[in-house]
């Protein structure tokens, strides 16, 4: 919107033309969504206490959290709406990364909210069941992939079209181009053409194993929301390079136009994430429930797929691959033998349970997270 007013108004005021600059508007993008954070915040959380809208806790968890129990809930949409009115202010409305973005997010924000509303005002324990979350997030993911697997492939709308038509009368294998292609951080000359349908099953599965991720993670006061914020901004910078023709060209990675606009986005995660973390840093005033994890992790995923990073996006959220496995083996250990490889699922359970301290717990993540992101990043330069 700001952008928009800017662009027909910089003729008389020609100091508006520095917004259109990417990296300013990335920049007030996460300053706005810190502010918004900051005064929606206390009035979400009194509403949400009014509303008795508190969290319930597993009594066969760590005890220390029984005293939670009650907490406000469902903060998350405190992020969705932070990022959704900041991107709305500061983002071109007209790229079309942007909305599938949003939508993305708004769509697992709105899964997660039904979920989180069925358990704590229905008291449902169950909330939506795990067939009917992962059916919901699966057709959000599903046709943000296969968009985005022509969005990346034709620049133009009439492209995207033409793309379309070659793939459906090919009998679906027509292939997309090399700008699709997986990526292999740290070396230079190596990447792996995808196909139309395996960068759909790819992208599928970035995006809602992303997400699901993050909502494992999210166990403990600020565990999740800080490595969001760090991953989100990294996502940021590959963005900003992604969509940047020079840059691009001298880095060696694909110039996919419009993607650096996502770096605004990354800047708005980033500041209601930090927004939120203000609520959220232990002892937690509130939580912010599958709607803000499933949410967040779905617009991480989302964006690692435009600017075609799914394999750095892995090793920058180390920390929720690492929270997801351990699930996995944990289940799969206790059907197939009976037995417990952790004493508690996820993982950062095992170790409050080993008795380190939720904090020591959760800043340890961080810093591990913190470490990840560094080796990310690295990945700019060294291939």
């Amino acid at each position: 919107m700001l952008l928009w007013l800017a662009d027909h108004y910089a003729r008389d005021l020609r100091a508006l033309n520095v917004i259109g600059y990417i990296t300013l508007r990335a920049v007030f993008g996460c300053m706005t969504a810190l502010v918004i954070s900051f005064v929606v915040g206390p009035r979400m959380i009194t509403w949400l206490t009014r509303m008795k809208i508190g969290q319930a806790v597993r009594d066969d968890g760590p005890q220390t959290h029984l005293t939670k129990a009650g907490t406000p809930t469902m903060g998350g949409a405190l992020i969705i709406v932070s990022i959704v009115v900041t991107t709305l202010l500061w983002g071109d409305l007209t790229n079309r990364f942007v909305w599938v973005v949003l939508l993305v997010t708004a769509g697992f924000g709105a899964v997660g909210w039904i979920d989180d509303y069925r358990k704590v005002v229905h008291r449902n324990p169950r909330g939506l069941s795990a067939r009917a979350k992962f059916v919901a997030l699966s057709v959000i993911g599903l046709v943000a992939a296969t968009y985005l697997a022509f969005s990346i492939s034709a620049p133009g709308n009439a492209q995207f079209w033409r793309l379309f038509a070659d793939w459906a009368s090919s009998g679906f294998s027509a292939a997309l181009s090399p700008r699709a292609d997986l990526i292999v951080p740290f070396v230079k000359t190596v990447s792996y053409p995808l196909g139309i349908v395996g960068f759909i099953a790819l992208s599928w599965f970035v995006i809602v194993g992303t997400s699901n991720a993050v909502n494992l993670t999210d166990g403990l006061d600020g565990l999740a929301i800080m490595p969001t914020v760090m991953i989100g901004a990294a996502l940021g910078v590959f963005a900003y390079v992604t969509g940047n023709a020079v840059f691009a060209r001298y880095l060696q990675f694909p110039y996919i136009p419009g993607a650096g606009e996502l770096a605004v986005i990354c800047g708005a995660i980033a500041g209601a994430g930090l927004g939120f973390l203000w609520f959220n840093a232990y002892p937690a005033e509130v939580f912010m429930g599958d709607v803000g994890a499933l949410a967040l992790g779905g617009a991480l995923g989302a964006i690692a797929v435009v600017v075609r990073q799914e394999i750095v996006l892995c090793i920058m959220g180390g920390v929720f691959v690492v929270e997801t496995l351990s699930v996995i083996v944990q289940v799969a250990s206790f059907k197939l033998t009976g037995r417990r490889v952790f004493r508690m699922a996820p993982i950062h359970h095992h170790f409050e349970l080993k008795g380190w301290k939720e904090n020591q717990v959760v800043v340890r993540f961080w810093i591990i997270t913190m470490l990840l992101v560094l080796v990310g990043l690295s990945t700019l330069k060294l291939r």
